[in-house]
Formats: structure tokens, sequence, C-alpha cells
């Protein structure tokens, strides 16, 4: 099968980095990624013998030798920090060691010389002070999830013309970048979309951790749940929300951004979409590939990343629940119809749940029932005073 439109180098950094991963299954690898296994055991033949360049259609020179001299080393520093603005020196001396040792390039300090000596360096940058890095204990434990800042496309600053919603999604653990999608807004829908090609190409997380703002959580309605948060609790994900006034719950989404900002937005103007998606893709393979990360040591996310053993099931698996459960289909309204205790009563929960099969199950408590969808209590409902109009608690806090 073909490789799909997205950058092809970007698909085959990808498939060969998570083959190379203990316990890859590259059956299934190759059909999340489209490709026939024949196909993908050539690339992975290819970067094996001659690493990332193996990949390009075309051979290109090393840009970096061991052997060179020191006037070579100097001008690869230079090279390096033309193509990367933003770099500096630990970040410069980091990728040139990878592959050759880091005996044998100069220290990060004389690598921050040669920039401003070359005039590439004007201003001093202050040292930022040392705080207590969070992350999850490995891969796929939990995602970030969330839109940059949108941007107009073909170079119309009136804000009359279309506008690109970047939705980037990040693994916690490792920092790999596991999709940027250019998108036309930022509905539910949408969301499901993008996000669906992720989860068919990497597998599912165990959490997913995003803001409150719509379409990711309700902060002034009954639940915070939404109809993306019960779809994704439907494939066994469980949805997360940071603290609000508290963007460091989110700290590393939002460092990609700004980096994404840097590297890739500043002065760059897209025709349309399609050209927009074209230089995510493109800064997705580097920022996971080539661009060294200071959190993982110097390292590139990809090096971290190991590809989830959950698939993205064919059909949304229905929840199942206990034997003795008192088992209803919500209303359109919200509202689920239930005899918890032999009478009808009327629970209105929540929109997000339309459609949905929730279930009552009795408390330990005389008179007090438990709402549950899925794996997950979502509400307490008290029948001691008023069985017309019962008092339900939302227990969304407690996901």
């Amino acid at each position: 099968m073909p490789w799909k439109v997205r950058d092809a180098m970007s698909e085959r950094l990808d498939l060969v980095t998570l083959a190379g991963q203990p316990g890859a299954d590259m059956t299934e690898l190759c059909r999340r990624f489209g490709v026939s296994r024949k196909t993908g055991y050539k690339w992975l033949a290819r970067f094996a013998e001659l690493g990332a360049e193996g990949l390009l259609d075309r051979p290109h020179r090393p840009k970096v030798s061991p052997r060179r001299t020191v006037g070579a080393v100097e001008e690869a520093v230079l090279e390096l920090r033309r193509a990367n603005p933003v770099w500096g020196g630990r970040k410069i001396r980091h990728a040139l060691s990878r592959g050759t040792g880091a005996a044998s390039v100069p220290a990060a300090s004389t690598i921050t010389g040669i920039l401003r000596r070359n005039g590439l360096l004007n201003r001093e940058t202050p040292s930022p002070e040392p705080f207590k890095r969070f992350a999850a204990e490995a891969p796929n434990h939990l995602w970030q999830m969330d839109f940059k800042g949108h941007f107009a496309l073909d170079g119309r600053t009136d804000g009359t013309g279309e506008r690109c919603f970047p939705l980037t999604v990040l693994d916690d653990h490792s920092r790999y970048l596991l999709g940027a999608r250019a998108c036309a807004n930022e509905t539910e829908a949408t969301v499901r979309e993008r996000l669906g090609r992720v989860f068919k190409e990497h597998g599912l997380p165990d959490a997913m951790i995003t803001d409150n703002g719509n379409p990711w959580g309700q902060q002034n309605g009954p639940t915070r749940l939404t109809r993306l948060s019960v779809w994704l609790i439907r494939l066994g994900i469980r949805p997360l929300w940071s603290r609000p006034r508290h963007p460091q719950t989110m700290g590393k989404i939002e460092r990609l951004h700004r980096t994404m900002k840097a590297e890739l937005l500043q002065g760059r103007r897209f025709l349309d979409f399609a050209a927009a998606q074209a230089g995510l893709d493109r800064w997705r393979r580097h920022y996971n590939h080539d661009r060294p990360h200071e959190s993982l040591d110097g390292e590139v996310p990809s090096s971290r990343y190991r590809m989830s053993r959950r698939s993205m099931p064919t059909a949304l698996p229905e929840p199942e629940y206990l034997d003795d459960d008192r088992v209803g289909r919500v209303r359109r309204n919200g509202c689920l119809r239930c005899r918890p205790d032999g009478r009808r009563v009327d629970l209105q929960l929540s929109i997000a749940f339309a459609g949905q099969l929730a279930a009552i199950r009795p408390s330990t408590e005389d008179g007090i029932f438990h709402v549950w969808f899925s794996r997950y209590r979502i509400a307490e409902v008290d029948l001691r005073k008023n069985l017309e109009r019962p008092s339900v608690t939302h227990l969304f806090a407690h996901l």
C-alpha cells in the first residue's frame, strides 16, 4: 500500500523508530501506518544501514562527520544555528554529538563563543531558576492535548481569510509529538476526527489531560464531562483536566507551543490548509527526531517513546455493567429514567450522555444510589426526601 499524503519522511521515521523499540509488533505497526510488511522492513533495513538519511528518496552527504577538522566543526556549528535560529550552545552540542560521542564535540560554552563571534548571538539569556519537573512514569500513561493559537492562511492579516487551528497531542513521558493537525475550527467533531487518526497510528493512552474550555470540559454545566470526554471514556481513556488558573498543569504542551511559534510559525505564511499541514509535518519530524531536549538530558523524544499496545477499536464498545445493575439509556435531554428501588425516577444528568447506557447501583447507605457510566461513578442520588425531585450530586471531580 502507498504511503499517506502526510510527509513521507515523518511517516518513515515514526515507523522505524517505533519498530526499534523493545517488544514492537512489526505486523501491527505496518497495519497502523498503512504499508505492507515488505515496505516496512525495507525502510527498517535502510535506516539500520544509513540512519535517517537512508529514508530519503535521494541520498545526501552527511552534514556532520567525526573526522572533520576543527574549522569544519565550527562550520557545522554555524550551519546548525542558521538552520535552527533559536538553538543555543547546549542544543547544538547535543545535536553534533549524536552518533559521534561528546568527546569529539566542543563544550557548550565554546559553541556559544562561536555563535557570538560570528554575530549569531546578540543578547544574553538569563538562566531560569531550577524547578521540579513532573513526568508520567512511562509512554502512553498520559497524553496532553490542546489547540495552538490560530493564525490566518493565505497571508491575510485583516482577519477576513480562513484561519488555521493547529491541534497538538503530546506524550507526557517522552515529549513525543504524536500529532500536529491543521484544523479549520475547534469543534468536538473536528477533534474526534483528527484525534481518531492519531489513535489509529499510535494506539490509545491510559489518560488524556486537557484544559477546561470547550470542547474539552464544561466549567459551568452540571457536569464537567462533554461528548468528547464521554467518547474517550468509551475508548477506555481516562479524561483529566488542568487546574483552573494553573497553566503549569499543561506546562509541557504550552512549552511545545512556544517552540512551535519560534521555529515554525513566526514570520512565516501558509497559502492554505495543505501547505500548513505540510509545514506542521516537517516540523513535527524535526521536533521528534532531531531537536535535543534539555528535560531528556539532550536526547530526542523518539528515543524515549514506545507505541501503545492498545489499538484503536474498529467499533466503539458499549459500556459493560454488573448483572444486578439497573441499566438504562440516557435521553436526548440528558435525563435517565430508571427504577432504582422499584419506583420510577427521572434523573437529570447531562446531554453529554445522550444516547449512552448508564447504570444505577445501590450504595451501602439505605436510600442512596450511585449512577455509573462505564467504570466511573458519575453521580450520587438521594431518594430519601423527595422521589419526584431527587437530589442528584454530580461526582465529575472524582474521575
